[in-house]
């Protein structure tokens, strides 16, 4: 209401004091207390006049009478200044001496001036008294001035705030009737506004129910316009089948709403006709590419420039569509992961896979058509090498050529549909389902083109050359302490596919040849009796003058150790079983043979050595 400004107007007060008290130590005489700072011009003035009027001459017929020293002014003294100046010479005491010389003035006054100047003197002595006067009380009568202004200042603000005290008591009371009458009126706002909340929440229960049924009309009319095929090209396809998908979970959520089944029926009905019409769309943009690409790998004779055209240009030209490829990540993701795992709890799962898996097959049918002149070139190209260069080094380009491409079939696989065929074991897996299509080309699913070209191969090759192919595989595909060092997608991959290729098929093709040959080199072989006889050691080596037939067993356990990796040579093998079995047949056959032909060799040392071996 007010600044602060008026309440630090008062000036400091003790700064004359302090000065008085300073002097007051001092030899000289005492400084007048009615002597202002500001006034030192109008006290030399009147000091001036003072000594003129005692300069005058006067006669004094008596010894001075006795004087007291003046005392300090006091505050006091200044009060009494405030009343009318009256001249010191007019005051009249009885029996002073101070009267007396004023009296004696007052005649040398009159004896030199004429009464008109003696009024003039008397005005300005007047005058001279009020300005001294004034000067000595000008300080405290700026404090009063001051205090005076701050007691106005304060009873305005005491006023202020009892006429707003009183404000606020009116407006307290006025809250208190009006709250007072309008607590009904409160109450039934209150049920109001629960009644409200409760009609919107029906409401809205009732819009969203409204919207599974009025979707119908929405899609059925989308779905059998014209041109409806182009739809899968676009973003709104993949929103419309997630919203039938969306409507048929809530008609089989809510048995009992009105008119379900039909209801029901037609989305389901809906939800076939997108799919069909995303395979549709996917086999002709399919067909379109594949033309394209058979065409130009027919014309060209360079590995590299077919390699470049059957993947990377294959590639950008299916990948060139708006949102085909994005629609069928949409579908395809609705049942399986990322590794192709099946997902029993979707709801429309049937739907969904059968729709998936439709798709894989035509995309692997027309990739096998499209490349199958390659797959050709390479297979001639191995049984070339065979004849030219050998059999593990013609097996080993063949199965890194091969691998690498199951790798990029893999890479573009993924590209397409989001999904990676790891192997899985269940039937329902994409892994399973892709495995059965059978293809002259190599994919993630399907290896045995390539088992079946080794397998071919191996089958007139001696067995020491299929150890060393095998053993080779096992080696170099295997978990190795530099995989930091190598690219850490395709060495994982690539040692997944030449474990399945070995599992699967050339282990089982290793121990057939193995049988074979220990029923043809041990178990049905023919030993002249001279053979019986333990010879000199050869070289010094202990199994040099062995039985052959243990010689050959011994050799057979080698090559096999070799061939297979440690974990399976020496646990539970049925090669090693037979051989082992089938070398101790042997040699109880030649001990009873040495004992009844009665030959030179003893029998049990034969035997007993054989064993030791």
């Amino acid at each position: 209401m007010y600044e602060d400004a008026w309440y630090s107007f008062v000036p400091e007060a003790t700064g004359k004091n302090a000065a008085s008290n300073s002097a007051a130590h001092a030899h000289k005489r005492k400084e007048s207390l009615l002597q202002q700072p500001n006034g030192t011009g109008k006290n030399q003035q009147l000091s001036h006049s003072i000594g003129t009027v005692a300069e005058e001459p006067y006669e004094d017929k008596g010894p001075p009478g006795a004087t007291v020293l003046r005392r300090a002014a006091s505050y006091a003294d200044c009060r009494h200044a405030q009343r009318p100046a009256v001249p010191t010479v007019l005051r009249k005491k009885q029996g002073s001496h101070r009267n007396r010389n004023w009296e004696a003035l007052i005649l040398s006054t009159d004896a030199k001036h004429t009464p008109k100047s003696y009024t003039t003197d008397l005005q300005t002595e007047n005058v001279y008294n009020e300005q001294l006067l004034d000067a000595s009380q000008q300080e405290y009568l700026l404090y009063r001035d001051q205090l005076s202004l701050t007691e106005r200042h304060l009873d305005g603000l005491i006023s202020d705030a009892n006429t707003t005290l009183e404000l606020l008591t009116k407006l307290s009371n006025s809250f208190q009737s009006v709250e007072s009458q309008t607590s009904t009126f409160q109450a039934q706002c209150e049920e109001v506004l629960t009644e409200q909340t409760r009609l919107e929440k029906l409401a809205h229960q009732v819009g969203t129910d409204y919207y599974y049924y009025s979707y119908l009309d929405n899609a059925t009319r989308r779905l059998n316009a014209p041109g409806a095929s182009r739809l899968v090209d676009d973003e709104s396809f993949g929103e419309m089948v997630e919203n039938i998908d969306a409507c048929i979970a809530f008609m089989e959520d809510h048995e009992t709403y009105r008119e379900r089944d039909s209801y029901l029926a037609r989305y389901n009905a809906l939800l076939t006709k997108c799919l069909h019409l995303l395979d549709h769309g996917f086999s002709t943009r399919l067909e379109k590419v594949s033309s394209d690409i058979v065409r130009q790998l027919s014309t060209t004779k360079s590995e590299s420039t077919r390699h470049a055209l059957a993947y990377g240009r294959f590639e950008e030209m299916l990948t060139d569509s708006y949102a085909l490829l994005p629609n069928i990540h949409k579908v395809t993701r609705r049942v399986y992961d990322q590794y192709g795992r099946f997902d029993s709890g979707i709801r429309n799962s049937s739907i969904f896979s059968s729709s998936t898996l439709s798709m894989l097959r035509t995309y692997l049918t027309t990739r096998d058509r499209d490349i199958k002149m390659m797959t050709q070139h390479d297979v001639e190209e191995y049984q070339k090498e065979i004849k030219e260069l050998s059999l593990e080094t013609a097996s080993r380009n063949y199965i890194k050529q091969t691998l690498e491409r199951v790798h990029n079939e893999n890479s573009l696989f993924f590209k397409v549909f989001n999904i990676e065929p790891s192997w899985n074991t269940a039937p329902d897996s994409v892994f399973q389902s892709i495995k059965t299509v059978q293809t002259t080309m190599v994919h993630p699913g399907n290896l045995q083109p390539m088992a079946t070209q080794l397998q071919t191969a191996f089958q007139t090759a001696e067995i020491q050359s299929v150890c060393n192919v095998v053993g080779w595989i096992a080696s170099e595909y295997g978990i190795s302490e530099n995989d930091e060092d190598e690219d850490p997608i395709a060495p994982k991959q690539y040692r997944e596919y030449a474990a399945r290729l070995l599992v699967e098929h050339l282990w089982p093709f290793v121990d057939n040849a193995f049988e074979a040959e220990i029923t043809k080199s041990i178990t049905k072989a023919v030993i002249a009796d001279d053979a019986l006889k333990i010879g000199p050691v050869v070289g010094g080596i202990s199994s040099s003058n062995a039985y052959l037939l243990v010689q050959k067993a011994i050799e057979l356990l080698r090559m096999f150790d070799r061939a297979m990796p440690k974990e399976r040579s020496s646990q539970n093998s049925q090669v090693v079983f037979r051989v082992v079995r089938e070398t101790i047949q042997v040699l109880q056959q030649a001990s009873s043979r040495i004992q009844s032909q009665k030959l030179v060799t003893d029998a049990d040392l034969t035997l007993a050595r054989s064993g030791r071996l």
